[in-house]
């Protein structure tokens, strides 16, 4: 990200709502309070998830690198976004700013990919019940999930670093963080470039894996149709509609805001786009999980029943 023959560029300033003075404080308590809740919703899953043994499947153990990535993905960037909203004009330095860029980015993609792989393990779990421990072996659980940090890195983090941007001594940015796509917007490189770039690039990251996420879901509502019983076809389905919910709402904001055309205009557009995929997401993933699953709540049941005793 280093210009050549242009003003080097050591800083950067973030304009998120610090024009909006009374905003930025109501801003700063959503945040806070959206933090927080981040953190003790999943730290409290993967207590749960690691408490409770009848959760030591391979379901709980992908909704567990979920939770841990969720907490790595809002600290990447809600941290220093709740800091300038309490600084007049919020300055990120170049390395931290490339450091947040890189990391939302990476996160964000292994979110995609988990996803994907919780839904092939939903299909196998339907689709083939009598083989599914067999099929969904532990060794398979680890690699799927080790695959989905690795693969991440690959196309998101080296593609990044090398691809250059230079920038002609601008360094405001009119967002709330150093997303890809604000940063993008002022560098002087043609944005032509870019948008191939990240066009094929969310062709691999986003669009293959919300539709083998489609395709697997498909085999799901089959198998359901085919199934005599109507208690099982309501067990087949609530198992399923957690992980659905959080896929509507991230796959449906991420496509939206790095699928469609960008210009070297900012808009107010992408930052509340960015705050659904980024903030509120990994707030409600916890919630999702634990207020529609029973064996979730059950396990908290049990937590709190083993301390009354106590």
């Amino acid at each position: 990200m280093d210009g050549r023959n242009h003003t080097a560029v050591t800083y950067f300033i973030l304009i998120g709502l610090s024009e909006y003075p009374q905003a930025q404080i109501i801003f700063f308590c959503l945040l806070l309070l959206s933090y927080l809740v981040t953190l003790l919703g999943n730290v409290l899953i993967l207590f749960l998830i690691h408490y409770d043994s009848r959760l030591h499947t391979p379901m709980y153990f992908f909704l567990s690198n979920l939770s841990f990535l969720d907490i790595c993905y809002t600290s990447a960037s809600v941290p220093q976004m709740i800091i300038n909203c309490l600084v007049r004009i919020p300055i990120i330095s170049f390395g931290q700013c490339l450091t947040q860029m890189c990391a939302g980015l990476y996160l964000g993609v292994v979110e995609c990919l988990l996803l994907a792989v919780m839904a092939y393990d939903r299909c196998i779990a339907i689709g083939d019940p009598l083989r599914y421990s067999v099929r969904m072996s532990p060794q398979l659980c680890i690699q799927l999930s080790v695959g989905s940090w690795v693969s991440a890195f690959l196309l998101t983090v080296i593609p990044t670093l090398t691809t250059p941007l230079e920038f002609c001594g601008q360094h405001v940015i009119n967002h709330f963080s150093c997303e890809l796509l604000a940063v993008i917007k002022i560098a002087c490189n043609d944005l032509r470039y870019n948008e191939y770039f990240m066009m094929a690039s969310s062709f691999l990251t986003l669009l293959a894996p919300f539709v083998f996420i489609l395709a697997s879901y498909g085999r799901i509502l089959r198998a359901v149709l085919k199934m005599n019983s109507t208690k099982g076809r309501k067990k087949a389905f609530s198992t399923c509609s957690s992980h659905l919910t959080v896929v509507i709402i991230f796959y449906g904001t991420a496509i939206s805001m790095y699928m469609m055309p960008q210009d070297k205009a900012s808009r107010d557009r992408d930052k509340i786009i960015s705050m659904l995929y980024g903030v509120v997401t990994p707030m409600l993933n916890p919630l999702i999980y634990s207020l529609r699953n029973k064996d979730v709540k059950g396990a908290l049941q049990k937590l709190c029943g083993e301390k009354t005793v106590s």
